[in-house]
């Protein structure tokens, strides 16, 4: 998606220079053009975080109209088993206690999550998805890479390996 010298950037496109290298040093911009790119940037930020907040919102929907977006995230990282217990569940999401509880116990009421023993310290539980769970759960996955795979389809694979490595590198 990046412009050629002759064509203008298109809107949501990545910003690279003309030859693709790495961004210039940033001692060597002018510091109110750089203060309105980190603007620009942070605006986008907002924009895109709010967007992932509808998206969890639908997927939480999609799972049972009761969900919340924050019981859906709870819901799938037991189903991808990133996180099996509340205490992981606490630390992967970087929530509460209280809240964790409140919907792990509402999963359980929805017939989305059972508390099993634990196989390797039967004296512990686990939390799994049930197969409802598994089969929600991949509905909402599936309708949101679809969304996300549609908007991505338009980029170059050369724009998409940039793009990544500018969240990679962002993300460090």
């Amino acid at each position: 998606m990046s412009a050629s010298p002759d064509e203008p950037a298109r809107e949501g496109a990545p910003a690279a220079d003309s030859a693709g290298a790495e961004p210039l040093d940033p001692a060597a911009l002018d510091p109110a053009e750089l203060d309105q790119a980190i603007s620009r940037v942070e605006h986008e930020l907002g924009r895109l975080f709010a967007r992932i907040r509808v998206s969890w919102r639908e997927a939480a929907q999609t799972v049972h109209p009761d969900l919340q977006p924050l019981g859906y995230q709870v819901l799938t990282s037991i189903a991808t088993g990133k996180a099996t217990s509340a205490g992981a569940i606490i630390e992967r999401l970087q929530t509460d206690k209280s809240a964790v509880s409140r919907h792990v116990r509402q999963l359980e009421q929805l017939g989305l999550v059972e508390s099993v023993p634990d196989p390797d310290d039967r004296r512990a539980r686990v939390l799994v998805a049930t197969e409802l769970a598994q089969e929600r759960v991949a509905l909402a996955r599936s309708r949101y890479e679809e969304r996300l795979g549609e908007r991505l389809r338009r980029w170059s694979a050369e724009d998409l390996d940039h793009f990544a490595e500018l969240l990679a590198a962002f993300g460090d």
